[in-house]
């Protein structure tokens, strides 16, 4: 069985599948059709990065959807993916909106909308360089929850990415008074990142709440594939599950470790990561040496799938 995944915001980077654009009428196609139903001019955004905007979240989130549906209606057209057996899908954070439309649960437009929607909540969640996220590098969630409960830390684990590397949330003045606590407990490195607020922390909650009108009226599709869910690391097919899951995905930690090791445990050991950059790959890796896993970012990569794993 193959499982595929797909990546979340911090994957992006100018030019993220113009090869695909270029030379596939399935991938304009799939441009235009997101284009129209946000009028957001994703190729300017991606192409030009005009303003830099590629690196604002509420054009990132749609910018990063597109780049990976894009390759992924590519490959569904030139590569016989019935052959690989594709039994689950996944993505991190935004990348769940992402499988959830390669698995044909959510359509490309409502799925458009939503992360239309999306970015711009999680964009205007919290005034401006008030709140954001860090890295930890070296602890693992348990080390890093011990340290929030005895030194009473008012952050929160956002991503539990791997073992030895996980981001917390928190107001700005938060995320800098607990950067001591971490380091003298050991972690090798605390890396503030470059986002605009707090994302899966308890300062997503209004943003969240708001999101999930719309997820409420939005049509979730019966599918073969199953979906492991960010707010519980779980498999699942059942569409009601699914969609509560994903109302809770904001404001709430993505549970990437879990996750990975739901697939191991179900024996689902082949991966295919779709979409810009690989850091999906490397954090799996970090999870578990037992996955086989290929890249599919660029055009050349297309040939790695032909002969299966």
């Amino acid at each position: 069985m193959t499982s595929i995944v797909f990546p979340g915001q911090g994957s992006q980077f100018v030019n993220m599948s113009k090869d695909f654009y270029d030379n596939f009428s399935k991938a304009k196609e799939t441009f235009e059709l997101i284009e129209e139903i946000t009028k957001i001019d994703i190729k300017k955004i991606i192409f030009e990065n005009s303003s830099n905007l590629i690196n604002q979240t509420q054009f990132t989130q749609i910018a990063v959807f597109c780049a990976s549906i894009s390759i992924y209606n590519v490959l569904k057209d030139v590569v016989d993916l019935q052959k690989l057996n594709i039994s689950h899908m996944l993505g991190h954070s935004l990348g769940e909106y992402t499988a959830l439309t390669a698995s044909g649960i959510l359509s490309i437009e409502d799925c458009a909308t939503l992360l239309k929607k999306r970015g711009q909540l999680m964009q205007d969640a919290y005034l401006p360089n008030q709140s954001g996220m860090a890295a930890i590098i070296g602890m693992d969630c348990s080390s890093i929850e011990g340290i929030i409960d005895n030194m009473k830390l008012n952050v929160e684990i956002a991503n539990d990415n791997s073992p030895n590397q996980i981001v917390i949330s928190g107001t700005s003045v938060e995320i800098a008074k607990s950067e001591n606590f971490f380091k003298k407990a050991g972690a090798k490195r605390f890396i503030p990142l470059n986002v605009s607020a707090a994302f899966h922390s308890k300062l997503m909650i209004n943003a969240e709440n708001k999101m999930n009108n719309f997820i409420n009226q939005t049509s979730f599709k019966n599918s073969s594939i199953y979906i492991v869910s960010n707010y519980t690391g779980e498999i699942s097919n059942n569409n009601s599950i699914i969609s509560q899951n994903l109302s809770k995905q904001m404001s709430n930690r993505v549970r990437w470790v879990e996750s990975v090791l739901s697939l191991e445990k179900n024996k689902d050991i082949n991966i295919i990561e779709i979409g810009p950059g690989r850091i999906l790959t490397g954090l799996i890796k970090r999870i578990s040496n037992n996955f086989n896993i290929k890249n599919i970012e660029f055009i050349s990569d297309i040939e790695s799938l032909e002969n299966g794993f």
